[in-house]
């Protein structure tokens, strides 16, 4: 048998006088954001108390998303404490709903009543799996046994909801047959039409019936047949609010949400920038991008992408790729010639014809509308702050943090003023190594070594070096340093703060491979910070990754020391 030959291929829903494809979208869906839930748990290291809080006000304070799952407070303690902390500390504004998920689970269901306590607007998630594939693998069972456990759930939760909506809580439900994709139509239609029963759902108490393309395994189309067949048939369909959570799987998660709503989905449940399980939830940006260049009200706020990544980037530890739609660094730059030249006639076409509209060639979006810029790469005295930036990225490995972008983009940008031409990338790099890699004075690193103990568990390292100080005057004296830290860097910054080497605070640090092989040079960015709160960077480059990033605090002291002495 050859490879390909062991899959089993999706048998698409048959429908007959389909409708969808004449559809078109007219407004904006339900917006729910998954990113702390969904996106969380799919994180290598999942966010902090800290993080998880900034992340929550980024969507909820800036960007404008109405209903946010928050976690599974019956899961995992950090998920209860991050759902009391929203509530009792006072983070969710009036007109936003919080959602919690749990499994069809009793025991599960009982905690997580008692970790929404207090909160005004809630919605209570649920779910449990339906499909062909998992009734057999996983569960052992047919659909009635998988019916029985969602009816059962919903009864207890109705149940149980019913004093605390009497307590004045504003609670609503959503039923999520997971793996939606894989189940047959008209078995999902039974059990969800047995749970809006189960929950007395009307039309004044609508039920959320979330489809999840839990792993897609399907066309767009195929998907869309699916759930326009899955309306039709649905009993009562007038008591529920259709809701799509598409995975990415096969890499058309925004198709399968588009064509979900032409199907008639009311509601979508997605995380910034696509993040989620294997590859990914639906990029609720993208989608929302998409209707916007469409000339549709997202209703959400994306007007300064670069501060919406930067905090996703930050909190997540992900990075939005180069070439994420709408997002990514280099979506608004051009490196054909011919586009380059088509663009440039679009804006002047604009100019000239004083337009209203967008009509410029190769940008679907106008950059401002989204805090952005077109940024052609080359370097001038025109050029923006990430060209030079990914000249030295691109051309030489260095792939500098964003922030210390501004900072080399303006040493950059003078020189090109100063000659009155474009830079090429050779003298480029020549201003990089002046700059950072030839920064030895005042102070320099002559000798040091370590010493390092790992005590239950914890390591503790003791840093003894020779620093070697040149005056104004020209005078060289050596002395002496000696500091502990939980690592090399922590132990060297400790180990100068003693020093008149201490008049900045540690920011920072990010290091990488400059080239493959077993020989490569690692190089480190640390960023210092004044009193003042102006920020230093410093480079440091060593075949000994332990010495890269010390080079790097040394460079950035001495930067530092040069500018007061300017």
């Amino acid at each position: 048998m050859k490879g390909f030959e062991k899959y089993i291929p999706f048998v698409p829903q048959k429908i007959e006088n389909r409708t969808w494809p004449d559809n078109v979208i007219t407004k904006a869906p339900v917006w729910c954001s998954v990113d702390l839930r969904d996106g969380n748990q799919a994180l290598i290291d999942p966010m902090n108390m800290e993080e998880k809080l900034e992340m929550f006000h980024l969507l909820v304070d800036k960007i404008g998303v109405k209903e946010v799952e928050i976690g599974f407070p019956s899961a995992s303690d950090t998920d209860y404490e991050i759902c009391r902390e929203l509530i009792e500390g006072g983070h969710i504004p009036d007109d936003v709903t919080i959602q919690v998920l749990v499994q069809a689970r009793e025991h599960l269901i009982r905690k997580t009543f008692e970790a929404i306590q207090g909160a005004k607007h809630v919605i209570f998630h649920f779910y449990n799996s339906t499909s062909t594939l998992q009734r057999e693998v996983v569960f052992g069972t047919d659909v009635a046994g998988v019916k029985k456990i969602a009816v059962d759930a919903a009864e207890l939760i109705y149940e149980m909801a019913q004093p605390v909506i009497a307590s004045g809580m504003d609670l609503r439900y959503e039923y999520s047959p997971e793996s939606f994709m894989g189940t047959e139509m008209d078995a999902a239609a039974e059990i969800c039409a047995a749970v809006l029963d189960a929950l007395h759902a009307d039309e004044d108490h609508k039920v959320i019936l979330n489809l999840p393309t839990t792993v897609e395994n399907c066309m767009p189309n195929q998907f869309a047949d699916e759930l326009e067949y899955f309306i039709r048939v649905l009993p009562g369909r007038e008591r529920a609010i259709i809701s799509l959570h598409p995975h990415n799987d096969r890499g058309c998660g925004v198709a399968t949400t588009e064509a979900g709503l032409l199907a008639g989905a009311e509601r979508v449940e997605a995380c910034l920038f696509g993040n989620g399980e294997r590859t990914g939830n639906v990029d609720m940006v993208t989608v929302a991008m998409n209707m916007y260049v469409q000339g549709i009200d997202p209703e959400l706020d994306l007007t300064n992408m670069d501060e919406i990544r930067e905090i996703f980037e930050r909190c997540a530890k992900m990075r939005v790729p180069e070439r994420q739609p709408y997002s990514g660094d280099l979506v608004f730059t051009a490196f054909s010639g011919s586009h380059q030249d088509a663009i440039n006639k679009g804006f002047n076409y604009m100019k000239d014809h004083e337009s209203e509209k967008w009509m410029v060639p190769y940008l679907p979006i106008d950059p401002t509308d989204i805090g952005r810029e077109y940024e052609p790469v080359r370097i001038n005295s025109q050029s923006g702050k990430g060209g030079a930036a990914f000249i030295m990225n691109h051309k030489y490995g260095y792939d500098m943090p964003k922030a210390m972008h501004p900072e080399f983009g303006a040493i950059v940008q003078r020189e090109s003023d100063k000659v009155g031409k474009e830079l090429r990338p050779v003298r480029i790099m020549e201003l990089f190594e002046k700059e950072y890699l030839h920064e030895e004075r005042p102070y320099k690193l002559v000798k040091h070594v370590f010493h390092e103990e790992t005590i239950d568990g914890h390591s503790q390292v003791t840093f003894f070096g020779t620093i070697q100080h040149m005056s104004r005057a020209g005078e060289i004296t050596d002395f002496k340093v000696q500091g502990e830290g939980n690592g090399p860097i922590d132990a060297f910054f400790n180990a100068i703060k003693g020093e008149k080497m201490n008049m900045l605070k540690f920011v920072d640090y990010k290091s990488h491979a400059l080239t493959d092989g077993s020989d490569s040079q690692s190089v480190a960015y640390v960023q210092l910070r004044d009193d003042d709160g102006k920020d230093y960077f410093g480079v440091g480059l060593s075949h000994n990754i332990n010495v890269a990033p010390l080079r790097a605090i040394i460079c950035a002291i001495n930067r530092y020391k040069r500018s007061q002495n300017n």
